[in-house]
């Protein structure tokens, strides 16, 4: 980051954090940007949605006040703009999040469950990587662990198999082999254990 940070430095480049996803906790820090202010590598531009509203559809775009004033009066606009519904949600949101520690809540989610899939990866050969940063995390599938093949055949099978089971999962990532996991951040133990369950059952299921 400190190298894409100074590429934008020596040629006037502003530098854009997407936090779509992966803000307003996700990843531990209320901004995954936050990370690379630490490393030396701070945005000028953060652009947010999703979940900073709690479902209710709303996004936002913050920046230093003299990039945020460099645009003429009227030049940025649009139809929803300052919906009051939505920004109501959105400052409830932001609240609850601090009042209730969503941060920590993202780190404990991501250590609990990362710890099951790491122990899922020892026992089977076709989980390839586990990653990701707090409560944002990803379970790589491939046909073995020597060649790290994309396994998207297996994922989409996995899929279906966890469905009747009752749990509902999303592959990402360039070539489909990955499950991605963004469990909502009120989520308890009790919860994670019953998901976790299924997941590895459906594993099993399908080798």
């Amino acid at each position: 980051m400190k190298k894409l940070r100074k590429i934008c430095d020596d040629n006037g480049i502003m530098l854009i954090a997407d936090e779509v996803q992966c803000g307003n906790c996700r990843t531990g820090k209320y901004f995954t940007s936050e990370y690379w202010k630490e490393a030396g590598a701070a945005p000028d531009i953060i652009a947010t949605a999703k979940s900073m509203g709690a479902g209710v559809p709303i996004s936002a775009i913050s920046a230093r006040e003299e990039v945020m004033d460099a645009a003429p009066a009227g030049t940025i606009g649009g139809t929803y703009c300052g919906n009051p519904l939505a920004c109501a949600a959105a400052i409830k949101t932001m609240e609850i999040m601090k009042e209730e520690d969503y941060c920590a809540k993202s780190l404990h989610i991501g250590s609990f469950v990362r710890k099951a899939f790491e122990k899922m990866k020892e026992k089977y050969d076709i989980i390839g990587d586990v990653r990701g940063i707090g409560g944002m995390l990803g379970v790589e599938f491939v046909k073995d662990k020597e060649s790290k093949e994309p396994n998207p055949e297996f994922v989409s099978k996995l899929i279906q198999t966890a469905l009747q089971k009752g749990l509902l999962l999303e592959n990402a990532g360039s070539f489909g082999n990955v499950i991605r996991f963004l469990a909502p951040l009120c989520m308890t133990e009790e919860q994670m254990e019953a998901g976790l369950k299924i997941f590895e059952e459906s594993i099993l299921a399908n080798l």
